[in-house]
């Protein structure tokens, strides 16, 4: 796996909550997932959302049954594009890129891993401002694993609620449920404590 770090330095991990204030509240972050989801490239049928302890912590998870994400699109939707187009230190500037994801899930809470069938690959990221936090980053790290690519996997199995591979194929499994072979699953913990909670819960 690889360890993205997106923009070289130049976004601090403030930014991410920065960002995540363009939300007026929690419909608005869920609509951005929500659209996220029906997107040309990922083309769900079906979106759920839920509400789910894990371990003691209150999630949400939105999960569909679409295409899915491959290594290359998961970077895609969790890293923050920067338009420099010279290569630094051997890394391709990512270009720029839809905000939606990043700006909806950071509203919501504080951390949030992505699982992803695709046709031909397994695939996890995580964006989390407490791994960050944790880790002293001075810039947005995002930690991205796939079969081939599994350098990040111990990041991800320490700062996340699942420790374990195996806790982390259950989930991939999940998506199974949904009766498609692909699909995407998102989990954000820590969530904001802004009385939306009930709200959410209310509306699914």
């Amino acid at each position: 796996g690889t360890m993205c770090r997106c923009g070289e330095g130049r976004l601090s991990q403030k930014y991410l909550h920065t960002n995540s204030t363009s939300h007026t509240g929690p419909f608005s972050a869920i609509a951005e997932l929500i659209d996220n989801a029906y997107d040309t490239d990922v083309n769900a049928k079906q979106i759920w959302i839920d509400k789910t302890k894990i371990k003691g912590m209150e999630c949400l998870t939105f999960m569909d049954n679409g295409n899915g994400l491959n290594y290359k699109s998961m970077h895609r939707m969790l890293s923050f594009g920067y338009s420099d187009k010279k290569v630094v230190k051997g890394k391709q500037p990512i270009g720029i890129y839809g905000n939606g994801f990043k700006s909806g899930s950071m509203h919501l809470g504080q951390d949030a891993i992505v699982l992803s069938k695709s046709e031909n690959d397994l695939c996890v990221g995580m964006l989390s401002q407490t791994y960050l936090e944790r880790t002293g980053a001075s810039e947005i790290n995002v930690p991205i694993i796939n079969k081939a690519k599994e350098a990040s996997l111990r990041d991800i199995l320490e700062h996340s609620p699942f420790n374990t591979e195996e806790e982390l194929l259950t989930e991939l499994r999940a998506i199974e449920s949904s009766g498609s072979s692909t699909g995407t699953r998102i989990i954000i913990w820590n969530l904001r404590r802004s009385g939306f909670i009930p709200m959410v819960t209310r509306l699914i």
